[in-house]
Parts: C-alpha cells; sequence; structure tokens
C-alpha cells in the first residue's frame, strides 16, 4: 500500500516516573491501562492529528462508543461514551477505562461490533493467512513475551526481605523486592504442606506477610477505598437521598462483573461495597465501573479491606454483608 510507517519511541519516560515509583512503593499498577492513557491515547493521538494532520485515529481495540465504529454519530457539542464490544469475550472496555475523552470523540473501532471468530473469517477470505492463524497475544503492554521480574529488574534494584507468615508470625523464606510481588501471587517455596500466598507488602520492614491456601480468607475483601475517580462521559447520577450509586464492577480484565453500591465521600474517593468478597484486591490496580453496557469510568484503588480473615469470617460468594450506614461514616471519615 505504500504506507509510511513511523516508530515512536516513549517507554523509557513511563518507567522513569510513575510505574517505578509504584513498584518501588510496593504497589501493583496496571501498565496496559496506563500505556493507552498515557502513549496511545495521548503522544500517538496528539502525534496523529497534529503532526500528520489526521482527523482521527483508528485501533483494534473490541470496544464500542457513541459515536459509531467510523464516528459516522458524531457530534461536536457532546461528549462521547464508551461501551462494550459485541464480542463480550474480547471486550476490551477495561483497559481503556482512563483514555482522554478527547481522543475518545475521534477514535475509531472497526471491531467493536464484530465478533472475533469473524474477523478471522473476514482475514481469511482477504488472504491474510498469517494474521487469521496468529495466537492471541496476552502479554503485557511494551513487554511483550520476556519474562516480567526479569524486565523491571532493569529499572528497579532489588531490596531483599523476608516473607513472614500471617498466622505465626515465622519467617519462612526470602524474597528479592517488593517489585517481584502482587498480592495473591504463590511464592512458590517448597518444604512446607501446603503453598503460600502474599496477603501483605509491608513497606516499614520490607517484609512480605504470606497466608496459607489460595482461597485463604485473608486475601477475601468486599469493601474498596479508590483515589478521585475518572468518569469517561460525565459523572453518574448518585441519589439525591442515599448519595449512593449502584452499577457493576470489574477489578481484573477476564473477571466476570460484580454488583456493587458506591458512595463519593467528601474527599471525591469512592467508597465501594461489593455484593460479593473479590480475591486479591490490589492498591495501585483500577476498579472500572458499569451501567450495562456503558463503562462509566475507573478508579485506582487505594485501600482494600477490611479482609474476611480479620473480620472472623468465612468466605462465602453468595454472602453479601452490605451496610449503608455503616458505609458512609467510613466514607466520610479521614482516611
Amino acid at each position: 500500500m505504500r504506507l509510511e510507517f513511523v516508530r515512536l519511541r516513549r517507554i523509557m519516560k513511563m518507567h522513569n516516573g510513575y510505574l517505578t515509583e509504584q513498584y518501588e512503593n510496593g504497589y501493583t499498577p496496571n501498565p496496559d491501562i496506563l500505556c493507552n492513557k498515557y502513549i496511545k491515547f495521548d503522544h500517538f493521538f496528539n502525534f496523529a492529528c497534529n503532526k500528520l494532520q489526521a482527523d482521527a485515529i483508528a485501533t483494534g481495540h473490541y470496544v464500542r462508543t457513541s459515536f459509531g465504529s467510523y464516528l459516522e454519530h458524531f457530534k461536536p457539542d457532546t461528549n462521547v461514551s464508551l461501551f462494550q464490544a459485541r464480542d463480550a469475550e474480547k471486550d476490551q472496555t477495561f483497559f481503556l477505562c482512563q483514555v482522554p475523552q478527547q481522543a475518545l470523540r475521534y477514535s475509531m473501532f472497526p471491531l467493536g461490533e464484530y465478533l472475533k471468530k469473524d474477523v478471522k473469517q473476514i482475514a481469511w477470505k482477504a488472504g491474510l493467512d498469517k494474521v487469521a492463524l496468529k495466537r492471541e497475544s496476552r502479554g503485557i503492554c511494551f513487554v511483550g513475551k520476556r519474562n516480567f521480574q526479569n524486565f523491571i529488574s532493569k529499572y528497579i534494584s532489588d531490596k531483599p526481605g523476608d516473607f513472614v507468615d500471617l498466622d505465626d508470625g515465622r519467617v519462612v523464606g526470602k524474597h528479592m523486592g517488593f517489585h517481584h510481588w502482587t498480592i495473591g501471587q504463590n511464592i512458590k517455596i517448597s518444604g512446607f504442606p501446603a503453598a503460600y500466598y502474599v496477603y501483605k507488602k509491608d513497606i516499614n520492614t520490607n517484609n512480605i506477610i504470606v497466608v496459607k491456601g489460595t482461597h485463604n480468607s485473608a486475601l477475601y475483601s468486599e469493601l474498596i477505598i479508590t483515589e478521585t475517580p475518572y468518569w469517561i462521559s460525565s459523572e453518574p447520577e448518585f441519589n439525591s437521598f442515599s448519595r449512593l450509586l449502584n452499577c457493576d464492577l470489574r477489578f481484573q480484565h477476564r473477571d466476570p462483573l460484580v454488583s456493587c453500591t458506591v458512595h463519593k465521600n467528601l474527599k471525591n474517593q469512592l467508597i465501594i461495597q461489593l455484593s460479593q468478597p473479590l480475591r486479591a484486591i490490589t492498591e495501585g490496580q483500577f476498579v472500572t465501573l458499569y451501567n450495562g453496557e456503558e463503562c462509566l469510568g475507573s478508579a485506582v484503588i487505594s485501600y482494600c479491606g477490611p479482609s474476611y480473615y480479620s473480620l472472623n469470617q468465612e468466605v462465602k460468594m453468595d454472602h453479601y454483608r452490605g451496610n449503608n450506614e455503616t458505609q458512609k461514616r467510613i466514607a466520610d471519615a479521614s482516611i
């Protein structure tokens, strides 16, 4: 097609800033969401529109917008809304939950109305055999197939510490730094009757607290507190009397939606009460909120808990422990 190929290099700046700082402090950010926010739909978008004089950009994300796949419903005086793809299994709204409104307004998503199997059929008919046979890409954005621990170690120095059992306080192993581990991860230490999983990172002692068993009650919680949320189109309407919003939440890309009740406190934080406990809710990660098929927006998790372990409760997925009055008192208190 004789199209010019332009390569933009923006990775080093991203690593040396926010991501590196978050990993060093024990948090686990989401590189894919941040890559879309700061690189694809910021740096790349502005380069295409300002340098190349493009009217819009197009990507292969499986999402839909209120402006249509090709901006056929574009309205200059209206904000655009983000919707789940027709193919629910391939939906990528989770990864676009922080995309700036200005970039989203001028973005086309041709695959949003198609099923993945139909896209492969189109590729076959067009003679694009390699594209049709290409395996799914599940690597972390800008890391790809490389080992993540080896990759991140190039940017963050190791800081050894102990793995400490939550129940009895004994040291069960050594770790080489917070950045190698995330909440809920199997630490894979042999010699014990049960596998250990990461429960908490203690920034003061540089120890990682671990628990026995992948479904340990310490790994489950149904209360989330976030930083200031980002609303994609506009802030949804909270109930004027209760100050609550009923919607659905997703914590990880392929996880099913979980119904929740959201309260916004005086600090503009979100206090989210889940209808059922979730495993390994991780500070620094994002939660996305949905109303039906619309992705309303997202926020970074700043705190989760208390865990079922601290409440001395067993994990029962159909058990709902919501209490709006308690939630409001927590919400307006200093956190």
